[in-house]
């Protein structure tokens, strides 16, 4: 069967909703509250179609909204499950708007949300999702990823606050208009009926979402003393559930006004009519709203004054929060045919480059259309063409157990005992147990008379669960302290690194993944028939290395 046709995912819902004056706000558009609901509710039941069982929300990714819906138009929601984990699920969500009068449609907004499985009795156990299009493969093989990424987010918002001065674009406001941010607090309070929740009696998660967007309008609102459109919600999770008959105690307040957006803080706390004084802590988001004017351009914002102690906290983490989005759009918007490929890295941005160089790797591995261009004892090469770039794959089977084959070869450093185009290597920072960056040095390339040299960031990762493959990521970044000298010729590494599937007992599948750069695909396509047996030779010294030394990481191997 071709790619998806006549295939549809089990998992998928769909839901078309057609836009009435009921669901709008005050310039004819769909609340994006009532939006809210819709996407949950589809994803939901997507997540339930998988689990056979009651699902809730657990926690909801970014959302970027790249378009408003106006009434009369239609809402098109599509939802599937990506990847099941144990008790858990990432449910994918597409967003999108439709003019039944001139055929129109637009992208609104893509969201990740992830649900948990939940029986009164049993304790739930998730089977595996089996993707069978390279879209579905894709989306599976990164999800462990983005779920990795979920797990350290305040963390980083933390080390961000700690180590690293956040730059204020104070000089370009008008200091003259300062609002006080007390003036824009907002408190409200909601009483959980049983339309509010689901058979199980516990609140909606789309039905929170949507109550605290409605007080994070309110406390825009009265900032900008204008209509203002809700563009970002920032990744956020449920801290625990809430049922009918719950009161729940909405606040919001602009935590800082930034030249055209400002940051919404909203807090939601739940509670029983005869226990006021003991709220539980149900979730926390930020939202960032523009203000537009008639051509949807964005408007100057007043400063805020935030209040002392609290109020400067929150001003001084919505910076960092901003910094860490803008970072991150970057990072996933820079296009693969603009140069310069390297990203800068620092702090503020390790965890989104990280999580783009593995990302970027197993996306790769996931493509269906590699072509096997040559077989020598044995090892593999596979070429893929897409758009401007041609990728290399190259695969063996060795005696050598996944473990110690990921650990020898995570080591750039030892490269050059086996692979002659690492002149030598040098260990420039550990970021963390998973993330190094590398200075590397190789010999001149296609008739250059200088060498090159590289900055590479190492990313490395255990399988998420069985049939995941070890993984070895690299790419080329940026670094202050290693800039481009006339010694060597600067290359860059858009998508490299190996993977390692366990095939049996000390029996390992090593592959290895290059995605060649514009500066040498000249280079490569006219070499491809002399490239196959230096790769061979390259690949073969590879395996000898890991054969020569599979005994030597016995300490280490406990640890994986």
């Amino acid at each position: 069967m071709a790619d998806g046709e006549g295939y549809r995912n089990p998992t998928e819902v769909q839901m078309s909703q057609l836009v009435l004056p009921c669901h709008t706000n005050q310039r004819g558009e769909l609340s994006v509250g009532q939006l809210l609901k819709w996407i949950d509710t589809t994803a939901c039941l997507s997540a339930e179609r998988h689990a056979g069982c009651p699902c809730v929300t657990a926690s909801m990714d970014d959302i970027y909204f790249e378009h408003t819906i106006s009434v009369g138009q239609v809402v098109n929601i599509k939802a599937k499950v990506n990847r099941a984990f144990n008790s858990s699920m990432e449910v994918g969500i597409q967003v999108a708007s439709e003019d039944l009068c001139s055929e129109k449609q637009w992208n609104v907004c893509k969201a990740l949300a992830t649900f948990v499985a939940h029986r009164e009795i049993t304790k739930v156990k998730l089977k595996q999702i089996t993707p069978r299009t390279e879209e579905e493969k894709m989306e599976h093989s990164v999800a462990a990823e983005r779920r990795r990424m979920r797990l350290v987010y305040a963390d980083t918002i933390k080390d961000l606050l700690a180590n690293c001065a956040i730059q204020d674009d104070l000089e370009s406001r008008d200091c003259s208009h300062m609002v006080p941010a007390e003036k824009t607090r907002v408190e409200s309070v909601e009483l959980v009926l049983p339309p509010h929740a689901n058979h199980q009696g516990n609140t909606f998660g789309g039905q929170i979402m949507a109550w605290m967007e409605n007080v994070a309008t309110i406390a825009a609102r009265r900032l900008c003393c204008a209509h203002p459109t809700l563009k970002a919600i920032e990744m956020f999770h449920f801290r625990g559930p809430s049922q009918v008959g719950d009161r729940l105690v909405l606040k919001a307040i602009v935590n800082n006004a930034f030249k055209h957006s400002m940051e919404v803080g909203v807090c939601v706390e739940a509670y029983r009519q005869q226990a006021e004084t003991h709220r539980r802590h149900i979730n926390s988001a930020f939202m960032t709203f523009v203000v537009l004017d008639a051509d949807d351009q964005p408007q100057l914002l007043p400063w805020i004054r935030p209040q002392p102690g609290d109020g400067e906290r929150r001003y001084r983490e919505a910076s960092a929060r901003r910094k860490i989005r803008l970072d991150r759009k970057y990072i996933v918007s820079c296009k693969q045919t603009e140069v310069p490929l390297s990203v800068p890295w620092d702090p503020s941005n390790q965890v989104y480059l990280s999580y783009n160089n593995v990302s970027s790797l197993r996306m790769l591995v996931a493509k269906d259309n590699w072509v096997l261009s040559s077989e020598i004892n044995q090892v593999r090469l596979y070429t893929l063409e897409d758009d401007k770039f041609l990728s290399f794959h190259m695969e063996m089977v060795v005696h050598v157990d996944a473990a110690q084959a990921f650990l020898l070869l995570s080591d750039l450093r030892r490269r050059p005992e086996w692979d002659k185009h690492y002149r030598s290597v040098e260990l420039v920072q550990q970021v963390d147990e998973d993330d190094a960056i590398y200075h590397v040095t190789s010999p001149a390339l296609g008739g250059h008379t200088k060498p090159q040299d590289f900055v590479i960031l190492a990313s490395r990762r255990k399988p998420c669960d069985n049939g995941d493959p070890y993984v070895i990521a690299l790419r080329s970044v940026t670094l202050p302290t290693h800039q481009e000298t006339p010694e060597y010729r600067r290359g860059e590494t858009l998508c490299s690194g190996f993977c390692f599937w366990r095939e049996g007992d000390q029996l390992t599948k090593v592959s290895y993944y290059n995605q060649a750069t514009p500066g040498v695909l000249n280079y490569v396509t006219t070499n491809v028939a002399g490239l196959s047996s230096e790769f061979y030779t390259t690949f073969k010294a590879c395996e000898q290395f890991l054969l020569d030394n599979r005994n030597d990481l016995a300490p280490s191997l406990q640890t994986l």
